[in-house]
C-alpha cells in the first residue's frame, strides 16, 4: 500500500527525496504555495498527509497554509513539517499555531519515510478502534432498547422454539410454570408474556387470573398461546381480556406480528398516561 503524500515548500532536495528515495512507500505530487493551488489539490488528490518542506519561508508563504489549515483539519488531513528546529519553530509561532507531525533537519529521507508511515498506521489503528467501539456502543444501545418477553410453557421444546424465533428482537426469559414466572416477576419487569393455556398443576387462565389481581403485573400485555379449539375454553380464555391468543404450532410471522402490535399498543397507552400526568 503507498500512502498519498502532497508536498509543497521551498526545499526542493527534500521534495525530490520522496520521488526518488521514498517513492516505494508513498505516492507523491507537488502543489505551489498558493492558497487557491493546495485547496483544489487537496480537493482532487484526497492526500493522506500534507507535507510542508521548509525552507525560510516568508510571511506570505506562511499565512497562506494558515489560510489551508481550517481545510485541513475540516477533511481529517494531517500536516506534516520537515524543516530545522529554528524553521519549524518560527513556522508554527508565526501562523499555523500547530502541526502532527514536526520533523527537524538534518534528517535522512529513510527516517522521514519511517516518521511518516508510523504516524500514518497509527492514525489508522485509532480509527479502526473508533469504528469498533462505536459499532459496539451501537450494538450495547441496541440491546439496551430490547423489549423484554417472557415465556410461559411447560413444554421445554416450545420454549426453545419461541426463544429462537424472537431472540434477535427482543430480550427473552423463560418459565416452566405460573409459580416460577410469578417469582421472576416479583424481581424483574417484562414488556409482554406468552402463556401457554394447558398447564399441568396451574393452567394459563388460573396464571392469568393471577397477574390481573396482582398491580405490579395487571397492566403487563398477555397473548394466550393454546392448541386447544374447544369453544369454552377459548371463551373462558377470552373472558380474562388477554390481549391476543395464537393457535399451535405457532407460526414465526404470526407471533412477531402479534408481539410487535402489543407492545407497541403498551408504549402507547405508557406515554399518554405520563402526559395524562404532567398535566
Amino acid at each position: 500500500m503507498k500512502y498519498k503524500i502532497l508536498l509543497t515548500g521551498k526545499n526542493n532536495a527534500v521534495v525530490d527525496d520522496f520521488f526518488g528515495r521514498m517513492n516505494e512507500k508513498f505516492e507523491s505530487l507537488t502543489t505551489s504555495e498558493r492558497f487557491e493551488d493546495i485547496a483544489n489539490h487537496l480537493n482532487y488528490y484526497k492526500p493522506d498527509i500534507f507535507v510542508y518542506c521548509l525552507s525560510y519561508e516568508n510571511k506570505k508563504n506562511a499565512s497562506q497554509v494558515a489560510s489551508i489549515r481550517e481545510c485541513l483539519l475540516y477533511n481529517g488531513i494531517p500536516l506534516a513539517l520537515i524543516g530545522s528546529e529554528e524553521e519549524c519553530l518560527n513556522f508554527i509561532q508565526r501562523p499555523v499555531k500547530d502541526a502532527e507531525l514536526v520533523m527537524h533537519k538534518p534528517i535522512s529521507a529513510n527516517e522521514i519515510e519511517s516518521r511518516i508511515v508510523d504516524y500514518l498506521e497509527e492514525q489508522q489503528r485509532l480509527k479502526e478502534e473508533r469504528i469498533r467501539a462505536k459499532h459496539e456502543r451501537i450494538a450495547q444501545e441496541k440491546a439496551a432498547k430490547k423489549k423484554h418477553i417472557l415465556v410461559i410453557d411447560d413444554d421445554s421444546r416450545m420454549l426453545k422454539l419461541i426463544k429462537e424465533y424472537v431472540h434477535e428482537e427482543y430480550d427473552v426469559a423463560t418459565a416452566l410454570n405460573g409459580k416460577v414466572a410469578m417469582k421472576f416477576l416479583e424481581k424483574k419487569r417484562t414488556d409482554l408474556i406468552l402463556l401457554d393455556y394447558e398447564m399441568p398443576d396451574e393452567d394459563g387462565p388460573a396464571v392469568l387470573e393471577k397477574l390481573r389481581a396482582n398491580e405490579e403485573t395487571k397492566d403487563i400485555p398477555v397473548i394466550f398461546l393454546t392448541g386447544t379449539t374447544e369453544r369454552n375454553k377459548i371463551l373462558k380464555a377470552l373472558s380474562l381480556k388477554p390481549q391476543d391468543y395464537l393457535l399451535k404450532p405457532i407460526q414465526c410471522d404470526k407471533l412477531m406480528e402479534a408481539i410487535t402490535k402489543h407492545i407497541g399498543q403498551k408504549l402507547t397507552q405508557d406515554v399518554v398516561a405520563q402526559e395524562a400526568e404532567k398535566r
